[in-house]
């Protein structure tokens, strides 16, 4: 097991891609990075660290700014229940905690939006504690060097992968460990195509001499997609004015803006989605726009029904926020609700 850190580590000094974070030991830097990279690809995620740092460089900024500054920032990420999150509890830290961030597993991981992974990875980075992270990568490496095929999507998978991951960490330096072989899995047992010719463990791996590779890791089918259809109506008048509402239910999107809604059962025509809104008067219908919009557990079918209405007023829509049609760009939106402003 030893050999393996040693083998691991020496690997992980060599090959390890240059990233910010990697060059600091500030619990604050590496709770961001981990927590955008939960759900984001390191080459997609890098350019949303670089502008979340610069605009909150330290804990206190992240808490004393307004969450629609943060959610715009967070803007094109998804999930934004982590920047809610991560706002949430910098507020904790900054308040009830003097600014400084825990310095142990145990405390961090009693802060919102911090779960195992994220506490693990925090703790022996930044306080080289003995704990081991298990995500994707680690997964997928583990399963295949020693042929774990226990459904990694199950309890009994997560603690055989976790309880084998922990023999591997020799301790003696828990933080690189633990991102060498995170970065092992990124960059070196891919889930396609690895790189099993350069494996510095291809004598060892099970899955290589069993032609498993492709098999491992093993996950049980259990995810149901739920299907809805949501239909947005992008009204504006002759002074270059909209309508726009901010989304407080517990729902995806939660504290994002978004144009008046109608949810329907099924795919409806533009004529049923202007009647279902109760208009009184005349309009133009001078657009129509389609998106399917894929998030884990939902196929959204979304609808955007552009209209013009003229000289009547937004009066009979008090619910709803009067911006111009110019300052879109200044409140946070959906990913396919954004897409479709920076083409107005």
């Amino acid at each position: 097991m030893s050999r393996f850190s040693r083998a691991l580590i020496v690997w992980y000094k060599q090959f390890k891609r240059e990233l910010p974070w990697r060059n600091t030991k500030d619990p604050y830097v590496i709770w961001v990075s981990e927590i955008i990279l939960q759900q984001t690809r390191v080459n997609q995620g890098l350019s949303y660290f670089n502008g979340f740092i610069d605009r909150f460089p330290t804990v206190k900024d992240l808490a004393t700014a307004s969450e629609d500054v943060v959610l715009k920032q967070w803007e094109g990420l998804g999930y934004y229940s982590r920047a809610r999150n991560m706002h949430y509890t910098a507020k904790v830290i900054t308040s009830e905690l003097n600014g400084k961030f825990p310095d142990n597993y145990d405390d961090i991981i009693k802060l919102k939006g911090i779960g195992p992974y994220t506490a693990a990875a925090i703790s022996s980075i930044c306080y080289n504690e003995n704990r081991t992270v298990v995500d994707g990568n680690v997964f997928r490496v583990i399963t295949r060097i020693f042929g774990i095929d226990t459904p990694i999507n199950t309890l009994k998978g997560k603690k055989e992968i976790e309880s084998v991951a922990h023999e591997l960490n020799d301790d003696n330096d828990s933080g690189t460990f633990n991102q060498a072989l995170m970065e092992y899995g990124a960059i070196q047992c891919t889930p396609k195509a690895p790189k099993c010719n350069e494996c510095i463990f291809n004598k060892e791996c099970v899955a290589l001499s069993n032609g498993l590779v492709d098999q491992l890791p093993v996950k049980e089918k259990k995810l149901v997609v739920k299907e809805r259809f949501l239909n947005f109506i992008f009204m504006y008048d002759d002074h270059n004015q909209t309508i726009i509402e901010k989304r407080s239910k517990n729902d995806i999107w939660k504290g994002l803006y978004h144009f008046p809604l109608i949810e329907s059962k099924s795919n409806i025509s533009d004529t049923q989605v202007i009647e279902n809104f109760g208009f009184k008067y005349d309009v133009f219908i001078s657009s129509i726009k389609s998106y399917t919009h894929k998030l884990t557990h939902q196929k959204l079918n979304i609808q955007i029904v552009k209209l013009n209405i003229g000289t009547n007023n937004f009066s009979l829509f008090d619910r709803y926020k009067i911006v111009k049609v110019n300052d879109l760009e200044n409140f946070a939106f959906p990913k396919p609700l954004e897409r479709y402003i920076n083409k107005l």
